[in-house]
């Protein structure tokens, strides 16, 4: 079973090439090259790359918000830190 830091080391690799690829494509359809048929697997894929990318980012901002629910982090004095 992999652990928390390896999955989410998966994610971001996903999403990374999830948004390569959404980036690759968007590129394909400007550049006007594609027939109506191409263009048309080409948005549906899009669209497909767009949801997979948003899934992604919602799971990283519910990570945030739980690793930052904790009050502790609110009231640490960064300033000690560097007087020493």
């Amino acid at each position: 079973m992999a652990d928390a830091s390896q999955e989410g080391a998966d994610a971001e690799v996903d999403f990374e090439a999830a948004l390569k690829a959404l980036e690759d494509l968007v590129k394909q359809m400007e550049s006007g090259e594609l027939g109506l048929e191409a263009s048309l697997v080409a948005f549906e894929q899009g669209v497909a790359l767009t949801r997979q990318c948003q899934a992604a980012l919602k799971q990283a901002e519910l990570r945030v918000r739980t690793l930052t629910e904790n009050s502790e982090f609110e009231d640490l004095d960064l300033g000690s830190l560097n007087d020493g």
